[in-house]
């Protein structure tokens, strides 16, 4: 998932925000920041020394302008203001990429250190509330995992896997991998392999883990795999009216290679066949 954090003059709130979620190295997620009035102006002193406070250098940090480039790359676009929000929808970009954070961030402009450092602080409380370090872990599929994957089988999908599936299908040689945070299970995938060819049985997000990078970390790990592995593809089906999920299949790089005639049922639909080829 790609993050863009717009403020005024991209030389306070938004570097903060930019800079902190980058220190939490979320696997899936790429960030960046910008402004509406944004011309090429240092990092401001006291969010430099704020941020470096908690082991963030901004320092090389020069203020970049909010272009279409930009827009179009990010998956979020989180505004520091309902001023900036409103003026991004002026200009066109989509409602439904546009977030304001929390309820708004207080420009610290002009104000001392100490402001500064409340400013982060509040960032920092935001986003920790949106975004959480994702961990990969490869599973044996026993009960407990089994257990959870299964209830998330049956939220996401309408031929559900059920645990003793799960676990039948680890003893004969399917890999799972499990996004976690904190310790909770956010999501899983799971991939076959046959020689040198990798197929992805299925991934799924626990519905308060989506949009959150969680998917994407899985793909990346799983795609790790089948480097490590040399496999020379990795394919999967995706129902052809789930265009969210065939954008992001695509954004990592895989390409329609056919069409499934009533693959699935409940409802009846064609699946198309993305394939990832090395």
């Amino acid at each position: 998932m790609n993050v863009l954090f717009i403020c005024t003059g991209n030389t306070c709130r938004s570097p903060l925000a930019e800079g902190y979620l980058k220190s939490k190295n979320i696997s899936g997620i790429s960030v960046l920041s910008a402004g509406l009035c944004a011309c090429g102006e240092p990092i401001s002193k006291n969010s430099a020394a704020a941020a470096a406070e908690i082991g963030v250098d901004l320092s090389s940090h020069t203020s970049r302008p909010v272009t279409k480039e930009l827009v179009d790359w990010a998956d979020k676009v989180f505004c520091m203001s309902h001023s900036h929000f409103n003026m991004l929808l002026t200009l066109g970009v989509a409602r439904e990429k546009l977030f304001i954070l929390g309820d708004g961030i207080a420009d610290p402009y002009g104000g001392d250190i100490s402001v500064y450092k409340e400013c982060l602080k509040q960032i920092i409380k935001e986003i920790d509330l949106l975004f959480k370090s994702v961990t990969i872990r490869e599973s044996k599929m026993d009960d407990t995992d089994a257990s959870t994957v299964a209830k998330l089988e049956k939220i996401c999908f309408s031929a559900p896997w059920s645990a003793t599936a799960l676990k039948d299908s680890a003893k004969n040689g399917t890999k799972f991998f499990l996004a976690e945070t904190n310790g909770e299970i956010a999501g899983y995938i799971g991939i076959d392999t046959v020689l040198d060819e990798g197929y992805i049985t299925n991934i799924a997000v626990f519905p308060e883990f989506k949009k959150m990078g969680v998917a994407s970390a899985l793909l990346k790990y799983t795609e790790s795999f089948a480097n490590k592995n040399k496999l020379s593809f990795i394919t999967l089906e995706v129902r052809v009216s789930n265009s969210a999920a065939i954008k992001l299949y695509e954004k990592h790089g895989f390409k329609k290679e056919g069409q499934r005639k009533n693959f699935y049922a409940n409802p009846t639909e064609d699946a198309l066949i993305l394939t990832k080829r090395f």
